[in-house]
């Protein structure tokens, strides 16, 4: 484990003992339970923002072009050769 040091307002600090005197803990395990819990917490999206990426998905996904697979491997194909002869030769 790593030594670290905090500094904490009074009733923080406080809250901390009272909280590592109900659970009959030491106070550096209820700050290591409270940082993964809070880790977990922080690590899931909020309806509002799973939603959002959620639109964006079905937008995005609207978009992509209905083809046949057989033209998609050929495009494909075509870019891969042109990449190998160092990028698309312009028409213009």
């Amino acid at each position: 484990m790593i030594k670290a040091t905090f500094t904490l307002d009074e009733d923080t600090a406080a809250y901390l003992g009272r909280m590592a005197d109900r659970l009959s803990m030491p106070k550096s395990q209820v700050v290591r339970e409270a940082i993964r819990v809070y880790g977990e917490h922080v690590a899931h999206l909020t309806e509002e923002e799973r939603d959002r990426l959620l639109d964006v998905f079905d937008e995005v996904t609207a978009k992509i072009p209905d083809r046949p697979r057989e033209q998609v491997e050929r495009e494909l194909e075509e870019l891969r050769k042109a990449r190998r002869r160092g990028g698309r030769q312009s028409t213009a």
